[in-house]
């Protein structure tokens, strides 16, 4: 008979445990390393990440390449004797760089920081045949995940979204990938413009059928500062999203996938090693145009961007000036930041890992906790730390329990 342990919280008799001044963690968290590729062909209406069209004089790669590995150079002091666990450039559309541009990349990153042996490295891509072309150089140069920003295989939907490719260019690009990468990952949305439930099914169906090991699924919101936001497309209601969002989840378990983070599912064994590293407040040193970084040391928890604008980032490789904004993250903050990225995932997190990962005890949090569990929204069997279902399904109610003024 297997006996199961629950966390023994109760509410605080006296004030919760004192904040220390700064975190105090007893050994750093892994470490990986996110580098950012600002330009894209075309700005999609929906996206608020920091992407650009080129200038007429093409996309800089050189300089962005020489930027890049001297940012690094630059923050080694912060990372010593630190092996890197995974590596995920991102963007922007990354695959339109150059094979020799990300050789270049990669062979620069493992000259100056030790790069543990089973790293993965992952790429975002965008299907076309230009760069699909490119998948088998790509992966000679030593990436072995590719994530594909596939996000509809209907060329109607497609267009109201304002991709620039359609439904038989993203078949080509999925099957090119798989051609040359073990680890394949397909991003879809749903709740699109005009996109009734049976065809937000249809699409997963074909990334089901494509046989990939990873689906990432987001809502399409919209964002500030967008042209979507300006000028809204018409989009499904509310109940409308949220039929296609438990038909979604429903239809990949029982095509064997584990929902194992908020938008991402995996087959066993296939999850994101660099995505799990976020949700586990581990640490990442944020390289390119507007790239965020959180590194823990002795002196406390620091986050850090680079220069936002590509145009600033290349002019400030020039005199070692990266940094647009760094900051200490304060105790008080913590037990968000940290909860904010552990109860993303289905299963949660051990609840050593909190006093792991953050410095602080996890006496501090006691009366919080508490309140979770009351409402319903928190499990604290088997010394985790994990949302129900109705935590997950209400996760800003979860976190806000976890705010401090």
């Amino acid at each position: 008979m297997t006996t199961r342990r629950i966390i023994p919280l109760a509410p605080a008799a006296t004030p919760a445990t004192s904040l220390p001044a700064r975190a105090q963690l007893t050994a750093p968290p892994p470490l990986a390393l996110y580098v950012h590729f600002p330009w894209c062909v075309k700005k999609c209406p929906y996206c608020d990440f920091n992407s650009h069209t080129p200038r007429s004089g093409g996309i800089p790669e050189r300089a962005w390449l020489d930027a890049v590995l001297a940012d690094l150079q630059a923050a080694l002091p912060q990372v010593w004797g630190r092996r890197v666990l995974s590596v995920f450039i991102g963007g922007g559309t990354p695959s339109l760089m150059s094979a020799a541009t990300l050789d270049a990349l990669l062979g620069g990153i493992r000259m100056l920081l030790p790069l543990d042996p089973l790293a993965e490295i992952t790429l975002e891509a965008n299907p076309g045949t230009v760069e699909a072309a490119r998948f088998r150089d790509y992966r000679a140069a030593g990436v072995n995940r590719l994530s594909l920003g596939i996000q509809s295989f209907d060329d109607a939907l497609l267009a109201r979204i304002g991709r620039i490719h359609d439904g038989s260019e993203a078949r080509r690009a999925v099957d090119a990938a798989q051609a040359h990468f073990e680890r394949v990952n397909l991003d879809l949305m749903y709740a699109l413009p005009g996109q009734p439930p049976d065809m937000a099914l249809a699409d997963l169906e074909t990334a089901i059928a494509c046989g990939v090991h990873h689906l990432s699924c987001y809502h399409l919101t919209l964002e500030p500062n967008t042209p979507f936001a300006r000028h809204p497309p018409p989009l499904p209601d509310d109940d409308s999203a949220a039929d296609m969002q438990e038909a979604i989840e429903a239809r990949l378990a029982a095509a064997g996938f584990e929902h194992y983070e908020t938008s991402a599912f995996a087959r066993p064994h296939e999850h994101s090693r660099h995505n799990l590293n976020y949700w586990t407040f581990g640490d990442y040193l944020g390289l390119g145009p507007g790239a965020h970084g959180k590194l823990s040391s002795h002196e406390g928890i620091r986050r850090e961007m680079r220069h936002k604008h590509p145009a600033r980032y290349l002019e400030g490789a020039a005199h070692g000036d990266f940094i647009q904004e760094a900051r200490e993250v304060t105790t008080a903050e913590l037990p968000f930041e940290f909860m904010m990225n552990a109860l993303r995932l289905s299963e949660g997190v051990p609840a050593q890992l909190f006093a792991a990962r953050t410095g602080l005890a996890l006496e501090v949090i006691t009366d919080e906790l508490v309140r979770a569990r009351k409402h319903g929204l928190l499990d604290t069997t088997d010394g985790q730390l994990r949302p129900t279902q109705q935590g997950r399904r209400f996760l800003n109610e979860l976190l806000q329990l976890f705010l401090r003024d």
